[in-house]
């Protein structure tokens, strides 16, 4: 059975988070997930290597009109910034679409779940600095 839930890909050509993680590898991660969540995965969007860069994000985004939302192989692909993530959550549920991170299996489609990605955040980017001490 097909799935009507038609979903976008979102990769990084550049490491995030201290981690680096081949385009393809990305893929396949994305790919699986889609077909175990019974989503009808598009190819994905790779965005530009550029530090901080999330311009193929924000079209992503912004073009979500014929789609269900987006998949991302980590929410650690997010902006780091607080403000700047937050924008893409309002965005994404002001459109009633969805947003999927693969490798941590969560999701976005209302405000619980935002709160939840953002305590991850939270926690991870705590974490680093804790570990710069020693």
């Amino acid at each position: 059975m097909k799935s009507n839930k038609i979903i976008r890909g979102y990769i990084f050509s550049r490491p995030f988070m201290n981690e680096r993680v081949p385009q393809h590898i990305q893929n396949i991660i994305i790919r699986d997930y889609c077909v175990k969540n019974n989503l009808h995965f598009l190819l994905s969007a790779t965005e530009y290597a550029m530090d901080k860069c999330h311009n193929v994000l924000n079209r992503l985004v912004k073009n979500l009109s014929n789609i269900h939302g987006i998949v991302a192989y980590s929410l650690f692909q997010l902006p780091e910034d607080t403000d700047l993530r937050n924008n893409i959550y309002k965005k994404i549920l002001s459109k009633k679409k969805v947003m999927y991170f693969a490798v941590e299996n969560l999701s976005i489609s209302n405000k619980d779940n935002c709160n939840n990605v953002e305590n991850i955040w939270l926690i991870k980017k705590t974490l680093r600095n804790c570990l710069k001490k020693f």
